[in-house]
């Protein structure tokens, strides 16, 4: 007979208190190497041919914070991840950084000129790299801290930055294929032009602020046109109407007409199009090609010339004729005087609310421009490689555009919720040419080599006299990639043939269109496989009224104050329980604190338990009472449910039944009916119900560790050995569903 074990660890004699374990909790499983699928294998804790389980982390900006978008991306992956370990699968979470050139460029040309009174055309490109290289060192450390404090199980030897040796071979070697794929190329196209950092800038960092600004009417011969923009009109010399609105049917398409307009009469030509819209005022509008996207594409439709009217700093051109050199927002209202001393202006709505496109990483007012640019061409058709995405032959003739289409259409990538599948192919039927040079120092320099008039594309500089090109490349290019270039490509590594595709991407709702869409395009063109089999689209996390949080409104809950000052297992347990896929979440500190009581239920629970099996010898075999086998079934059915909810991606349904299971049917039913049995005479009944209380509380522990992961390693390390089946819970076997 083994010497049976009494009293319970010291450490249950006091509360549980988060801050004591969770450093020293993630130290330990960081030396134990579990968070490498290597390491697990080589200790025999996952089998050598164990089915693949990948997710790559969404790199956060390098320069940034943690906050509650990220907290909940990181609580999410991390349940996967952890749940998909304990299956025995072969698990790996891959991390890494972003460089955000934009924003990070942006924040140390702010501090150089702040300090210094330098521009960065002072300091020179090399130098101004330098500082920014310096800059984003001394902040990387901070966002990877701040993501191990969530007890993301990250494997953090494979740790990859978007500009480190291994990502920059990527995606040059991506740019020179596409390239010679006939896919990129160098064009005068409309680009989103940031006239105070001087750059272009992508779709995906616009933020739409909203604005109130005087909507003006004015008369332009017979008809009535609006605008927001009054100093963008003078070069409007063509006036488009619907081809089926019957109120216009008199005039005729490529008719001419004269009207006075601000700097005299002009000659203006009808134009029939769809574009206009007969609900919209009149019906009637003029355009502006070179500063909007929808009056280029009107005009490159129907073959009109297209005049610049406001130059690259948001100065007017000698088109303005008396207004030239003056500033965009200083000219407005003078602008408007002399059409109203002309009698052209027939009303102005003072209080039209409007959105207005701003860079999100520098604030800068977005000004339109037609600009020579590299983009890549999502329409143009490519004989396709060897491949593996669905409805996809080796050598049929397909576009990037119909790639993006058939992964998703094909069952390739899955899309969770599938309500966003809808929006998904919108914006892809509706996608434009991919605008991916950028006008920064900071990040991918485009390969591309210049001498005497002859142009080069390659990765390493022809020779001496060759000048390379001064433009960057889109961070979103080196993104799209992230999948596979984290994994090895170019090369053929282990990694990527046993990872790859991965098995989710997991990310906010709100860039399916950029980030979700561009990774599909890179890795079904380059790899000729799908990036990841199942998208999982999380909602924004805003404040207990369902409001945006943002620092003016002085809502921001702070992930790593609730971290400190209720734990990371309430903090990610909050995130998680009423959030369904792809919904928004109202999130209050006192919903936090209510899961830090439930940590604190469930060190009460292990405690009473522990006290009261510590002595029995769980070699003999034992008689179950029907209401013993009742308990066991209760829950076997639990571990059921909340397994089948992970495995669909409904985490909080999961969430909330583990939750449910361990307050409401162990601690309020199955412990307060079991005192009187374990203190009976009846030494049968107490040893059974003793196996059937290790049983729920190891069994618990292991359906609540993807969840808080700190507070069930914490005390499972306090569990004596013959209850354990791995010395850490992190790797121990999900319960079985018996």
């Amino acid at each position: 007979m083994k010497e049976k074990q009494t009293g319970i660890p010291e450490v249950f004699l006091k509360p549980y208190n988060p801050a004591e374990h969770e450093d020293k909790l993630y130290q330990m499983w960081e030396e134990s190497g579990f968070f490498n699928p290597d390491v697990c294998v080589e200790k025999g804790v996952t089998a050598a041919d164990a089915e693949p389980f990948s997710i790559v982390l969404p790199p956060p900006n390098v320069t940034g914070t943690l906050h509650m978008g990220h907290a909940s991306m990181l609580a999410i992956e991390d349940i996967l991840v952890r749940y998909n370990r304990m299956q025995g699968k072969r698990t790996l979470w891959l991390p890494g950084t972003d460089s955000a050139a934009v924003a990070t460029q942006e924040k140390v040309e702010k501090e150089l000129y702040k300090k210094e009174k330098l521009t960065r055309y002072d300091l020179g490109r090399e130098a101004l790299i330098e500082r920014i290289i310096a800059f984003s060192e001394e902040s990387k450390s901070t966002i990877i801290g701040q993501t191990k404090k969530m007890g993301s199980s990250l494997d953090w030897s494979r740790y990859a930055y978007t500009l480190d040796d291994e990502r920059y071979h990527a995606v040059m070697t991506a740019f020179v294929r596409m390239y010679e794929a006939g896919l990129i190329y160098r064009g005068a196209r409309i680009v989103n032009w940031d006239p105070k950092m001087q750059t272009t800038i992508s779709d995906d960092e616009i933020d739409y602020v909203e604005q109130t600004d005087p909507f003006y009417y004015f008369k332009y011969g017979p008809f009535t046109i609006g605008t927001v923009r009054p100093e963008t009109k003078f070069g409007d010399k063509y006036v488009v109407m619907h081809p089926d609105d019957d109120r216009y049917k008199e005039y005729e398409h490529g008719q001419t007409i004269e009207v006075e307009w601000i700097n005299g009469p002009i000659t203006a030509t009808i134009i029939k199009d769809e574009a206009a819209d007969p609900e919209m005022g009149t019906g009637v509008m003029t355009i502006t090609p070179w500063h909007s996207a929808v009056d280029f594409e009107i005009a490159q439709r129907h073959g009109l010339s297209q005049e610049q009217i406001i130059d690259e700093r948001g100065i007017l051109l000698p088109i303005a004729g008396e207004f030239a050199g003056q500033h965009i927002k200083k000219a407005r209202a003078a602008i408007v005087e002399k059409m109203q001393a002309k009698g052209l202006v027939e009303k102005v709505d003072e209080k039209y609310v409007h959105n207005v496109a701003t860079n999100s990483r520098g604030g800068g007012m977005i000004e339109p421009q037609i600009k020579e640019q590299w983009f890549v061409d999502v329409n143009k058709e490519f004989t396709m490689g060897p491949s593996e995405v669905p409805g996809v032959h080796e050598g049929d003739s397909v576009s990037l555009k119909q790639l993006m289409q058939k992964a998703v259409s094909g069952g390739g990538t899955t899309i969770f919720p599938d309500r966003f599948n809808k929006t998904y192919y919108h914006w892809i039927d509706n996608l434009r040419d991919w605008c991916i040079s950028r006008q920064i120092w900071y990040g991918h320099r485009i390969p591309v080599w210049y001498k005497d008039g002859e142009m080069k594309v390659q990765i390493e500089s022809p020779g001496d006299g060759w000048e390379q090109d001064p433009d960057t490349l889109d961070t979103w290019f080196s993104s799209g990639l992230w999948t596979f270039s984290t994994l090895g490509w170019p090369n053929e590594t282990t990694d990527l043939k046993t990872y790859h595709p991965t098995t989710v991407l997991e990310t906010g709702y709100d860039i399916i269109f950029f980030w979700v869409a561009r990774m599909i395009l890179m890795s079904t063109f380059l790899v000729g496989q799908v990036p990841f089999k199942n998208v999982y689209l999380h909602g924004l996390v805003r404040d207990e009224k369902g409001k945006k949080m943002s620092k003016s409104l002085g809502n921001i809950i702070d992930p790593l104050d609730m971290i400190e000052k209720f734990g990371a297992d309430a903090t990610r347990l909050s995130l998680i329980v009423g959030a369904a896929p792809g919904n928004d979440m109202p999130l209050s500190e006192d919903k936090v604190r209510a899961y830090k009581k439930f940590a604190n239920k469930l060190w009460n629970i292990s405690r009473f338990t522990l006290d009261n099996i510590l002595d029995a010898d769980f070699t003999a075999e034992a008689t179950f009472s029907e209401r013993d086998q009742e308990i066991l079934q209760t829950l076997s059915d639990t571990v059921t449910e909340v397994s089948s909810d992970i495995e669909k991606f409904n985490l909080y349904l999961a969430a909330e039944k583990a939750y449910h299971y361990v307050w409401h049917d162990l601690a309020d039913k199955v412990l307060e009916e079991s005192k009187p049995i374990l203190n009976g005479e009846d030494a049968a009944a107490r040893y059974a119900r003793q196996y059937v209380l290790k049983e729920c509380l190891v069994t618990s522990l292991k359906l609540l560790h993807p969840f808080m992961p700190y507070v069930t390693e914490a005390i499972w390390q306090e569990l004596p050995t013959e209850l354990k089946d791995q010395e850490m819970i992190m790797v121990a076997a999900w319960p079985k569903q018996d």
